[in-house]
């Protein structure tokens, strides 16, 4: 069975390139555009490994990760944070809430960011 990854960001452009690139590798991708979809699906979904960003609207990435580990349906899943913030204040913020790996959007090749993914998962 296909791991699935619920990928919450605000930017189609970039849903669209890593919904193509995660299907092809065999993932099946769930996408929301904003904190509140992106929540909800957490919960309908029940997805392997959640991207997050933190700068979205509804509710930000921040409240999402806190929300999503507050509740025991989704807190055991797997949040990698994609996102362009690299002040250390948001680092520490987003691990102490919870999350696996922080990562910045411009530091990471699409490559790379899967690799992270994969290894997250545990393949």
């Amino acid at each position: 069975m296909n791991k699935k990854i619920l990928f919450i960001e605000d930017e189609s452009a970039l849903q669209k390139t890593f919904g193509e690139v995660l299907s092809q590798e065999g993932y099946e991708m769930i996408s929301a555009l904003d904190g509140e979809i992106g929540l909800r699906l957490a919960k309908e979904k029940k997805p392997d490994l959640i991207l997050l960003d933190l700068i979205l609207p509804k509710v930000n990435g921040f409240d999402v990760l806190k929300q999503l580990k507050e509740d025991k349906e989704t807190k055991s899943i797997p949040v990698v944070v994609l996102t362009n913030l690299e002040g250390m204040r948001d680092i520490n913020k987003v691990i102490e809430l919870g999350a696996t790996t922080y990562l910045v959007k411009a530091n990471y090749s699409l490559g790379e960011v899967v690799e992270k993914i994969k290894k997250t998962l545990g393949q």
